[in-house]
């Protein structure tokens, strides 16, 4: 990695609208994003959605950046990517979406300001989120909660199925 940029890992859903192409679409954007690099990418995954509301399967992936960009800098760019795939912020909160990017880990920092939490606040919590970080990251030390082989431990993953693997 470049001295001048940061290791980012990226939680990306959807549950809407060909849900496996709106992830593959969204890791094809990362490509575009200034100052940044796709390092890695997990396989794809069905989940079960989280959060009691009715409503398709997820299909769930990480991918790890390597970019310049600061943390509100690339949260802002991955708000484009959801806005130019048709995501409406602001609509039932766990519902259904055309695409879903959380920012999950930046550097080693810990980050609270407006519309930014880093470490996302519910990542040891959720196996769609842990499974494919431990597939490209098993030994990633998350700020303040441990090691991702270690957070995996502790929760239950029989609800996360692959469905391809990486693509190139």
């Amino acid at each position: 990695m470049n001295p001048a940029t940061v290791a980012a890992y990226i939680g990306l859903g959807s549950n809407l609208d060909d849900p496996a192409a709106q992830v593959e679409a969204a890791l094809l954007a990362f490509a575009r994003l200034p100052r940044t690099r796709l390092v890695a990418r997990s396989h794809l995954y069905r989940t079960a959605p989280w959060g009691g509301v009715a409503q398709p399967d997820f299909i769930n992936a990480v991918a790890q950046l390597d970019t310049a960009l600061d943390a509100a800098a690339l949260m802002h760019a991955l708000l484009g990517i959801e806005r130019d795939a048709g995501r409406v912020r602001g609509a039932e909160r766990y519902g259904p979406r055309v695409l879903d990017l959380d920012l999950l880990v930046y550097d080693d920092r810990c980050i609270e300001a407006a519309g930014l939490s880093v470490p996302h606040p519910r990542l040891a919590e959720r196996a769609f989120v842990l499974v494919p970080l431990h597939e490209i990251a098993p030994s990633l030390e998350i700020p303040g909660l441990g090691r991702v082989e270690q957070l995996l431990r502790r929760i239950d993953t029989s609800g996360v199925t692959p469905v391809q693997g990486p693509a190139g």
